[in-house]
């Protein structure tokens, strides 16, 4: 497969699985993003690649940068969108956030002890 069609395959999971978390279909994310369904269906399955003012119209509807799109890096837009839903929360919401990120960051820490597939 060559170098092209396996970054449009990627990009296009990216699209679908962003789009799933948040519960949109095909549908509505054509509608909030201007573009049409067909265009939503195309980019996911990876056929086409996107001019550069519907990957920035698909990348708002989605919440994400469009860097996280290509190549599903983590951005300081991305945090800044985050960070942007934070600032809506209540201080009480907030914490069980942050205890949540703690507890993400101490399980995947190098120093966590993997479990053995094979005593399961």
């Amino acid at each position: 497969m060559p170098q092209n069609e396996l970054c449009l395959k990627e990009i296009g999971h990216r699209i679908m699985e962003r789009r799933k978390k948040l519960g949109l279909t095909q549908e509505a994310l054509a509608e909030k993003g201007d573009v049409t369904t067909q265009f939503v269906s195309y980019a996911e399955a990876g056929k086409r690649a996107m001019r550069p003012e519907n990957l920035l119209r698909i990348s708002a509807a989605l919440g994400v940068s469009a860097d996280y799109l290509l190549t599903g890096d983590i951005i300081d837009k991305d945090l800044f969108l985050i960070s942007e839903k934070m600032r809506r929360l209540t201080p009480r919401q907030l914490r069980l956030v942050e205890n949540l990120i703690d507890d993400c960051a101490a399980y995947f820490s190098p120093d966590h002890p993997v479990e053995d597939e094979a005593s399961e």
